[in-house]
């Protein structure tokens, strides 16, 4: 009897990468309004006043098109990986948020001020992307390769000395993101671990030693069942 699939939760899997691109639309309207200042949010490198930019700098943008060029990918990715990679969606995203931002806190160009969520995005292509070499199943290989045909001009960002562009956030995304989809590579998603206990519980025709035993001893359990049976 063909097991009972888990349906896709598409409605859940959309909320979340929904907010997140509220939260940095807002944050920018508020900032274009000047209803705050938010300057002094940015990453500045090896500089005690920018610790507080590996948390916030993410969610600053410099204009509109640089919201929208990053807005789009990570309500894409967020979206893929929560509904794919429900069980590490947001350890993972959580690791590349901040583990991307203390990489460039520590190795990035000193006096430059680091903004935008265009680390975090070359992160989750990474992670999307080595997931399918570390796991090696179907689900994962399919998603590495739409990741690979949607985003494969993204590894140019990664090339040095791009004016106005931070390099140095796009090159430690994707390597944090090689390094989660590495850590992660083990957990079992929950429909895989479904499909597992089911088919342990499944009932089966014969008995599962059937093959093992010798023409004499499937011989004599037959007798022995017929003699406990009711034809007695």
């Amino acid at each position: 009897m063909e097991r009972p699939r888990r349906p896709i939760d598409i409605y859940g899997a959309i909320q979340f990468p929904l907010y997140l691109i509220i939260v940095l639309w807002t944050i920018h309207i508020l900032k274009v309004a000047q209803v705050f200042r938010f300057g002094n949010y940015g990453l500045l490198p090896r500089d005690t006043d920018g610790l507080l930019g590996i948390l916030t700098a993410p969610f600053i943008h410099g204009n509109f098109q640089h919201l929208m060029s990053n807005s789009v990918p990570l309500f894409v990715l967020t979206f893929l990986m929560v509904l794919f990679y429900k069980k590490v969606a947001y350890q993972s995203l959580l690791l590349i948020y901040v583990l991307t931002g203390v990489a460039v806190w520590a190795f990035a160009r000193g006096n430059v001020m680091h903004i935008g969520a265009s680390g975090v995005v070359y992160g989750l292509v990474s992670f999307v992307f080595w997931t399918g070499l570390f796991r090696r199943n179907i689900k994962s290989i399919i998603l590495a390769l739409i990741v690979t045909l949607l985003y494969s001009g993204y590894f140019l960002g990664v090339l040095p000395n791009q004016r106005g562009i931070s390099w140095e956030s796009h090159l430690f995304g994707g390597l944090v993101g090689i390094m989660v989809a590495y850590w992660m590579k083990d957990f079992i998603d929950p429909e895989v671990e479904t499909e597992e206990i089911a088919s342990e519980s499944e009932e089966y025709f014969l008995p599962r030693d059937a093959f093992e035993m010798t023409r004499k001893e499937r011989s004599r359990r037959l007798d022995d069942d017929f003699w406990r049976s009711d034809h007695t």
